[in-house]
């Protein structure tokens, strides 16, 4: 990367950081070019040399979340998301330490990034990033464990807003707590323990 490469690459990122922050406290379509350009420390022609809209930079923000999410998981996805179709019935769980401490270690090192989504969901686009784990992992697990389809999404919907709930009460305690405490109890929640005495 040349030097007004590196220059370009850094004023865009100053821009999807100030608008996160802005995201924090207040509504999408009530943020100005203006607003994003002052956090920024930018002027407005460089945000217009960047982008055309507030919905590009928005595109562009949440392209840069996705990228800094998967940094966070080192296996390739079909690693980590294995063959559904093909794993025994036993081995059909999601919610272990292997991916909760990666998706945990990303919310606390991007807190405000959370914050935003979840006061701005349609804005940050949340539900959509459920899309891919509802669809490609969710649905076929419960399919195998012969889940009438219509009951699905109800189940999606009550594992999901589970752990976002759990997301959501330990943001508001500024992530104080263990990230192994946390996927600990989300792994309590979730998944049902061996309640026998060991023998």
């Amino acid at each position: 990367m040349n030097k007004s490469e590196s220059k370009y690459f850094n004023t865009a990122l100053r821009m999807d950081e100030a608008l996160i922050a802005l995201l924090e406290k207040k509504d999408l379509e009530y943020i100005t070019v203006k607003e994003i350009c002052q956090q920024a420390g930018v002027n407005r022609s460089t945000f217009y040399l960047h982008y055309e809209t507030i919905a590009d930079l928005v595109s562009e923000t949440l392209e840069m979340i996705n990228q800094r999410f998967l940094s966070y998981f080192p296996q390739e996805e079909d690693e980590i998301l294995g063959n559904v179709g093909s794993r025994k019935r036993e081995d059909l769980v999601l919610v272990t330490q292997e991916y909760l401490l990666p998706y945990l270690c990303f919310i606390r090192d991007n807190k405000k990034v959370y914050r935003a989504a979840f006061r701005n969901p349609s804005s940050m686009q949340t539900h959509a990033r459920y899309g891919e784990l509802k669809q490609h992992i969710l649905g076929p697990i419960l399919e195998r464990f012969d889940i009438p389809a219509a009951h699905r999404p109800y189940y999606i919907a009550y594992y999901v807003e589970g752990i976002i709930a759990i997301v959501k009460e330990w943001l508001r305690q500024d992530c104080a707590d263990e990230v192994e405490m946390i996927a600990d109890i989300i792994e309590s929640c979730v998944r049902s323990k061996d309640s026998s005495p060991e023998k």
